[in-house]
């Protein structure tokens, strides 16, 4: 299945990545419609990090070209496209703590079987735990990722997956780890949604707070991540942007041909 078989709007360029101009509840639709359609579906997420990852890593920017959708999880990016004139405006902005609640609560309505693998051993029990007491009839099991991707270990874990039969597999190992697992594992499970989402069960658990919302729509959550953890995202949020130069310009002279 095809992403314009989901959404009507045609897929949008921005500093080099092409995205879809989703608001969370057309990306909630879409999971629905994928799976009622069957099969596996990918659905990812670019910001700036990716941005910067994408252009040193062959494998991750196949993973975008083969995505069935690409959400928008960076307000500095729409920004950026809406003075590019692009059709794009805050309400694209899609991650994970936008639409967690509502993503939640329509998985326990539609009867979802969601599979959540990533973060460390203890994690994903007392995320799973936490979610359980808000959506008590959620099917939602979980494996940490701290495994050996490629050997034995690692089939185990499908084995496990393919067991359950899952609707929604979420993958939380960070990026790029989580884009390549999915990638090489997607079509070995055979269905189900997935979902690159990074630190969303350490949220959920309790183990890493999340930005305060209002940072989140102003944009502001990458200073808030920066201050928590200097030593780890200083180089990310302080010096990966500059590699955007040339996509930023490329940009500019597209719209002044526009």
């Amino acid at each position: 299945m095809e992403h314009h078989a989901i959404t009507p709007m045609p897929r949008l360029s921005i500093l080099g990545a092409q995205v879809d101009p989703l608001t969370p509840a057309a990306m909630l639709a879409a999971t629905e419609a994928f799976v009622a359609g069957g099969g596996t579906a990918v659905i990812a997420n670019h910001n700036a990090h990716s941005l910067y990852l994408t252009r040193r890593s062959p494998d991750l920017a196949a993973f975008f070209e083969e995505a069935d959708l690409v959400q928008i999880d960076s307000v500095p990016m729409i920004l950026w496209g809406r003075l590019m004139g692009q059709p794009v405006g805050r309400e694209h902005r899609s991650t994970y703590l936008d639409w967690s609640d509502a993503f939640w609560a329509r998985a326990a309505e539609c009867g979802w079987r969601v599979f959540h693998v990533g973060g460390a051993p203890g994690v994903g029990v007392k995320a799973r735990e936490e979610i359980l007491r808000r959506h008590p009839t959620l099917q939602l099991a979980e494996h940490h990722g701290y495994f050996n991707v490629e050997g034995l270990e690692n089939h185990a874990v499908l084995r496990r997956i393919a067991e359950f039969g899952p609707d929604v597999v979420m993958v939380g190992m960070g990026m790029p780890r989580q884009e390549a697992w999915i990638a090489a594992n997607r079509h070995r499970i055979g269905r189900g949604v997935f979902f690159p989402v990074g630190a969303a069960f350490d949220y959920e658990a309790g183990v890493q707070p999340p930005a305060p919302r209002w940072m989140g729509r102003m944009g502001m959550e990458w200073l808030f991540r920066l201050v928590s953890q200097p030593g780890r995202l200083a180089y990310r949020y302080l010096v990966e942007p500059w590699s955007l130069t040339p996509a930023m310009l490329a940009d500019l002279r597209a719209a002044a041909r526009r």
